[in-house]
């Protein structure tokens, strides 16, 4: 296999009309080949044309064919070997290990929906059985069933070139679901996209899926993404990255005449509490557990510990003095590509620059000049610094954090509630501690999206129970999950069917219950027939 640099839309590869460019090694700033094009406003009119085509015919895919689809999309991305990992590789700096992870943590997504897909639960059928006799009215025969959405959009994430990217769970969820999907595939690892799209064009084929069901479009997002969001057969858009990215996309697309939604995982801080009985415990190894997640693939995680939240005490001075040492032996890491190791460096002399905030320990100063690499830091401040200075209150996309030192419990509370919405809150405690903190619990409830107790949050474990989302601006709806089986909802649409006849009926809705679902009939669950 080759990378040809083109783009793959109505099921064929074609040459992007709209320029060139080429990816970058990030360890060393060196120039990836091949060149790689762009699409042009036309050829991406064209492609969501194609999607939409591709749409009438694949929603009434059968649940067997389309899990034959998603397992075959997993097959094909295997298949690609080592070729694949190498340019993970080279296109982001991470090593063949975190490479081969996340090509299977991408594939066990696929097999996972595969599985919910044949299992038929999302469609959630529903039945209310006429009551023509029924006083003072009838009652119609009503049904309900979960149905696609339509073409959706998924904009590739740069940390996750895999997981969250050309087949990862955006793509994964809405395929599931009935939707074909137009991937905006992100410039720093354009040629694993390519390779990917590659398997997922060859499993559609193999499977007879219609042509426009997957596209790989590349450009610049002022473009391209542009017009993918604005075109009016798109039904809803898919992203992980910055809060400016995902909410430009959010006022594009309520923008339109006919808005849609914008389903945008964008970071967070993810406060890391240390309550008194853990740090008198364990502060030592809280501190390398700590550092670890901190500095796991430079800290380009959207799941990061940015915050440390204590109270101050002779316990968390044990504990920074602790990080400090860890930190002193962690190298200074590759970072992505140089717009983030930008963004970083000033995030960090942003921050420095505040009043009230110390430099506590760093790691080892950047003496590589080639390619684009963050030192690893922690910095401080006082809970009322904190409180009063919001612009210490936003993420740095890197291997930094940053120690709130609070005088008691309702101080640190006080932190918390100037806190907007994040993916994750984590509390450590020590045995039966917690019983007494029910109010941190609780106002951290209301916070975050995925609650971790003597853990950290780095490591996004992808099962039916994840929830990978959080209140505003974690998020964009926080009734939903970018991770997990339930993400499959953001891209479904519930209709209701009234006295339709049975012929007219979706199988899942007939009265014989051909797919053999479980349905929920005048209340009651049951596989019965009506």
């Amino acid at each position: 296999m080759s990378i040809t640099g083109n783009l793959y839309y109505n099921g064929t590869w074609q040459q992007g009309l709209g320029g060139t460019y080429q990816a970058g090694n990030p360890a060393t700033g060196e120039s990836l080949a091949p060149t790689m094009t762009m699409a042009t406003r036309a050829q991406v009119v064209e492609a969501v044309a194609a999607a939409q085509e591709a749409f009438l015919i694949y929603k009434d895919s059968s649940l067997a064919e389309r899990a034959k689809f998603l397992r075959e999309c997993a097959k094909e991305i295997e298949a690609l070997g080592e070729e694949l990992l190498t340019r993970v590789s080279e296109e982001t700096g991470y090593p063949l290990a975190r490479a081969e992870g996340e090509r299977n943590r991408t594939c066990g997504q696929l097999r996972m929906f595969a599985d919910l897909v044949e299992g038929g639960s999302f469609l959630d059928p529903r039945i209310d059985t006429a009551q023509p006799d029924r006083k003072p009215a009838p009652k119609p025969d009503l049904r309900y069933l979960n149905q696609a959405l339509g073409p959706v959009v998924v904009f590739g994430a740069s940390n996750f070139p895999l997981a969250f990217s050309v087949a990862g769970g955006d793509t994964a969820s809405a395929l599931a679901a009935g939707c074909p999907v137009l991937v905006k595939g992100h410039s720093s690892h354009p040629g694993t996209s390519e390779l990917v799209a590659q398997a997922m064009g060859r499993a559609a084929k193999n499977c007879k899926m219609p042509a426009g069901v997957f596209s790989l479009l590349m450009g610049s997002g002022a473009e391209v993404g542009s017009c993918l969001v604005e075109a009016p057969e798109v039904k809803a858009v898919g992203f992980t990255g910055s809060f400016a990215g995902g909410m430009a996309l959010f006022k594009l697309a309520n923008a339109r005449p006919e808005p849609i939604p914008v389903f945008a995982e964008m970071g967070s801080v993810n406060p890391v509490f240390l309550l008194p009985g853990a740090l008198k415990a364990s502060a030592a190894a809280l501190a390398k557990q700590f550092v670890v997640s901190l500095t796991m693939g430079t800290g380009q995680f959207c799941v990061n510990p940015g915050l440390v939240i204590a109270v101050d005490g002779p316990e968390l001075d044990e504990f920074v003095a602790a990080t400090a040492k860890e930190l002193a032996d962690v190298g200074a890491g590759v970072m992505l590509n140089e717009r983030i190791c930008s963004a970083y460096c000033g995030g960090l002399e942003r921050y420095s620059a505040v009043a009230g905030v110390e430099m506590l320990a760093q790691g080892h100063a950047i003496n590589v000049e080639e390619g684009f690499r963050a030192q690893a830091s922690l910095l401080g401040t006082s809970a009322e610094n904190f409180i009063s200075n919001k612009q210490i209150h936003e993420e740095i996309f890197g291997p930094v954090s940053l120690l709130v030192r609070c005088k008691n419990d309702a101080q640190r509370l006080q932190v918390l509630a100037h806190l907007g919405g994040q993916l994750t809150g984590t509390i450590h405690c020590a045995p039966g501690e917690l019983e007494g903190h029910r109010d941190l619990v609780d106002a951290l409830t209301r916070k975050v999206g995925r609650l971790v107790i003597n853990g950290f949050p780095t490591g996004v474990e992808v099962c039916p129970s994840m929830v990978h989302g959080g209140p505003f601006p974690a998020s964009t709806d926080a009734r939903f999950t970018s991770v997990g089986t339930a993400a499959i909802y953001r891209f479904l649409r519930a209709v209701c069917y009234q006295n339709f006849p049975e012929y007219l009926l979706p199988d899942a809705l007939k009265n014989s219950n051909p797919l053999n679902l479980t349905r929920t009939i005048n209340g009651q669950a049951t596989k019965a027939v009506v």
